[in-house]
């Protein structure tokens, strides 16, 4: 029904911001990173919008960018997560970094999200990452780097050097990208001695 709103911002709090659209006011739940972009009063802004129907409820959800809705509604279609807990995880992560994080299977780091546990992080990966590594949701300044996290899949040395990484206090998305950089011939303590000379570096 609504595909974006653009007018004024009247009003915001933690949690939504309402914006004045030919004299109507649209309050929209969102997340923090879009409310860091927008929440000015006076600014003329577009937010990208959903339009949730409920028994109980009809809301509104806005976003500075149509890729951060669309991995909203990615969210929601996780079994057990609903609008509340995909604004919590879209406060933490960005679209790119939740993309890397579901990718590599960094269930640990999704948990980082208030009201997201083990299980639920497990499950969103499970039912997501298919859908964010095999699609154009990524933007182009991650597209690399989630085909190389994509790797350890498919080599056993690199998943046993990434396990033994995360192990020693790496996360898993970095310790991904360090090992999938270099060459996949390599063995385990290889792979593991020449991704701890990149991550020192900062590169993973």
């Amino acid at each position: 029904m609504f595909y974006s709103l653009t007018g004024e911002v009247i009003d915001f709090d933690a949690s939504s911001i309402a914006v004045n659209c030919s004299g109507v006011g649209y309050k929209c739940n969102t997340s923090v990173n879009t409310l860091r972009q927008t929440a000015k009063k006076g600014e003329r802004i577009t937010l990208f919008t959903h339009l949730s129907v409920r028994e109980d409820a009809v809301e509104l959800y806005g976003f500075s960018t149509m890729r951060e809705l669309e991995m909203f509604k990615l969210l929601i279609t996780v079994s057990g997560i609903g609008p509340k807990v995909a604004l919590s995880v879209l406060s933490e992560f960005n679209p790119d970094s939740l993309s890397l994080c579901i990718a590599s299977g960094d269930y640990k780091a999704i948990t980082r999200a208030p009201g997201v546990g083990a299980k639920t992080a497990q499950r969103l990966i499970m039912e997501l990452k298919d859908k964010i590594t095999v699609s154009s949701f990524a933007s182009d300044s991650i597209s690399a780097e989630l085909a190389a996290v994509s790797c350890v899949n498919d080599n056993e040395n690199a998943a046993t050097a990434v396990s033994a990484l995360v192990s020693l206090g790496y996360m898993q998305a970095e310790a991904s990208r360090a090992v999938c950089s270099l060459d996949p011939s390599l063995s385990v303590e290889e792979l593991i001695k020449q991704a701890l000379k990149l991550l020192a570096k900062g590169v993973g």
